[in-house]
C-alpha cells in the first residue's frame, strides 16, 4: 500500500451531497470492527458469570437509540469536526468542552493499551500451534512498532480492504450463529438464556456493561458525514438509528448463539478456561477446522485496524494541542518528507510501550488485568463524556426547541443522560469485581475521571484569563484535531 492511499481508515474525500444512508451505515459498522468487538470483548463478560450479555446488548442499544435522538438533532447545529468537544461546548461552554476532549483523549489512550494486550494474546494463541511460543507482550510491542511505522507514513488499511474484511467478519459470525440455530443448539438445546431479564439484571451487570458499552464506541461517527451526506437532515438520523440497530441485533444474536452452543450452565466456565479460544473453538465446532485460520486472520486485521485508527486520532489531538500551546509544542513537529506528525506518534508510542512493559514486568495477565483494567477506565471515561453530551443537549435546547419535538430534544436526552449516569455509578461500584483487584489504583478510577474533567475546565478558564486569543481559537483547535485528513 502506497503513501498516497487513504490517510485514515474508512475515510474518503467526498463531494457534498455524495453520500447516502447506506454508505454512512457501512462506514460506521466497519469502524466498529465486529470481529474484535464480539470475539474480543464478550468472553470476559461471560467469564465473570453474567450470562445476560445478549440482553445487555439490547438494553444498551435501546439506551443509545434514546441518546441518538438528541445527538442527531444537535448535529445540525454543530460542526462535523470537533468531536465531543463541539457538542459539549455548544451547550455547556468551552471549559466543559475541553473537559470532554481531555476525557476522550485518555479514553482512547486507555483503549489502545487494552487492545494491544488483546492482539498480543490472540497472536500468541494463533502462532503457538506452529511452535512459536513467544510471550504476549512481544507480539504487542511488534504490532506497536508496525502501527508507528504506518502512522509515520500515513499508511493505513484502505477503506476498500476494511470493507472486505468487515463483510467477511459479518459473514463468518452469521454463519456460526445460523449454524447453531439450525443444529438445534448444544447439549441444552435452544433456550432464551441470556435474553431474560433475570439473566441481565443479575450480579455482575456492572461488569457486563463495561464490555457491552465498549462495543458501541464509535457509533456517533455518523455525525461527521453532515457536510457530505445527501439530505443530511434525514440521512444522519436514519444512519445513526440504523447503525445502532444493526450493531445491537448482530451482537446480541451472535452472543446468544454462543450461549446456545456451550449451554447456559457451562458458558462461564468455558469462557474462563481460555478467553482467546472461546469463540474460535465454538466457530470451528460449527463450521469446521478451516474457520480457525480465517477467524484468526480476520481478528488480527480487525484489531490492527482499530489500533491504527486510535493511533492516528491521538496523533491529531497531540499535534493540534501542541501547536496551540495546550501541550508540549514539540508535538506539533511535522516530518519534512511526508508531512506526518511524527513526534506526536513517537511520544504516543513510547507512552504505550512504557505501560505495556510495566504490566509485563509485574507479570500481569494480559486479559484479566491489562485488558480489564484499561477497558474499565475507558468505559467509565466514555460514559462520563456521554453524560456531558446529554446534559449539553438539554442545555442547548432548553429555551428553544428549534423545530424539534419535546420528546426528541428534552425527554430522550434526559432519559439517556440519567441512564448513562446510572451506568457510570453501577460500573464504578463493580470495578473491583471487573478487575479482580481491590487495588487503590483501580478504585480510584472514577475519581481520576472526575479530576481529568476538572483539570480540563481549570485549564480552559486559565487560558481564557491569560490568553484570550488562544481561548477564541479552541473551537478550531479541536475541530482540526478530530477532522478528517
Amino acid at each position: 500500500m502506497s503513501d498516497n492511499e487513504v490517510s485514515q481508515f474508512g475515510k474518503r474525500s467526498l463531494a457534498a451531497n455524495s453520500v447516502g444512508v447506506a454508505h454512512i451505515v457501512f462506514f460506521v459498522v466497519a469502524a466498529a470492527a465486529p470481529m474484535a468487538a464480539v470475539v474480543g470483548a464478550t468472553p470476559p463478560a461471560f467469564a465473570f458469570g453474567n450470562i445476560g450479555v445478549p440482553g445487555a446488548f439490547i438494553l444498551v442499544g435501546l439506551l443509545y437509540l434514546f441518546f441518538s435522538a438528541g445527538f442527531t438533532a444537535m448535529a445540525r447545529h454543530v460542526s462535523s469536526a470537533g468531536g465531543f468537544y463541539a457538542y459539549i461546548s455548544k451547550g455547556l461552554g468551552r471549559p466543559f468542552g475541553v473537559a470532554g476532549a481531555f476525557l476522550a483523549m485518555v479514553t482512547y489512550f486507555a483503549i489502545q493499551i487494552g487492545v494491544y494486550a488483546q492482539v498480543g494474546v490472540f497472536a500468541r494463541a494463533a502462532l503457538e500451534p506452529l511452535g512459536i511460543g513467544l510471550p504476549w507482550w512481544f507480539w504487542s510491542l511488534l504490532v506497536l512498532a508496525a502501527v508507528l511505522w504506518c502512522g509515520q507514513r500515513h499508511i493505513v488499511f484502505s477503506g476498500r480492504l476494511l470493507g472486505i474484511c468487515m463483510i467477511a467478519e459479518l459473514l463468518i459470525l452469521s454463519l456460526f450463529a445460523l449454524g447453531v440455530v439450525l443444529s438445534g443448539g448444544g447439549s441444552e438445546g435452544l433456550t432464551a438464556a441470556g435474553l431474560q431479564p433475570s439473566d441481565v439484571f443479575a450480579p455482575g451487570l456492572g461488569v457486563t456493561l463495561i464490555f457491552v458499552v465498549s462495543a458501541f464506541i464509535g457509533f456517533e461517527a455518523t455525525a461527521i458525514f453532515g457536510e457530505e451526506a445527501a439530505h443530511p437532515d434525514r440521512a444522519i438520523p436514519r444512519a445513526t438509528v440504523a447503525a445502532v440497530i444493526i450493531i445491537t441485533v448482530f451482537y446480541a444474536f451472535v452472543s446468544w448463539a454462543v450461549i446456545q452452543y456451550y449451554g447456559s450452565s457451562a458458558i462461564a466456565a468455558k469462557a474462563g478456561e481460555s478467553m482467546e479460544n472461546f469463540y474460535i473453538g465454538a466457530i470451528a465446532g460449527v463450521l469446521g477446522g478451516w474457520s480457525t485460520v480465517a477467524v484468526n486472520i480476520l481478528l488480527l486485521t480487525s484489531l490492527f485496524a482499530c489500533l491504527l485508527s486510535f493511533h492516528n486520532t491521538l496523533n491529531r489531538y497531540f499535534y493540534a494541542l501542541g501547536r496551540d500551546g495546550l501541550l508540549w509544542t514539540g508535538l506539533s513537529s511535522v516530518h519534512h518528507a511526508n508531512g506526518s506528525p511524527h513526534v506526536a506518534g513517537r511520544v504516543q508510542s513510547i507512552l504505550v510501550a512504557a505501560v505495556l512493559i510495566g504490566f509485563s514486568l509485574i507479570g500481569a495477565d494480559p486479559y484479566a488485568v491489562v485488558y480489564a483494567w484499561t477497558l474499565a477506565f475507558a468505559g467509565i471515561g466514555i460514559l462520563a463524556v456521554q453524560v456531558l453530551v446529554s446534559i449539553s443537549i438539554l442545555s442547548f435546547f432548553r429555551t428553544q426547541r428549534r423545530g424539534f419535538s419535546t420528546m426528541r430534544v428534552v425527554i430522550a436526552p434526559a432519559v439517556s443522560g440519567m441512564a448513562l449516569a446510572a451506568a457510570f455509578f453501577q460500573v464504578s461500584r463493580n470495578l473491583p469485581l471487573l478487575t479482580g483487584s481491590e487495588s487503590p489504583i483501580v478504585t480510584s478510577f472514577p475519581v481520576c475521571i472526575v479530576l481529568i474533567a476538572v483539570a480540563g475546565i481549570l485549564i480552559a478558564l486559565h487560558i481564557r484569563r491569560t490568553n484570550p486569543a488562544l481561548y477564541d481559537r479552541l473551537d478550531r483547535t479541536f475541530a482540526e484535531a478530530t477532522a478528517e485528513t
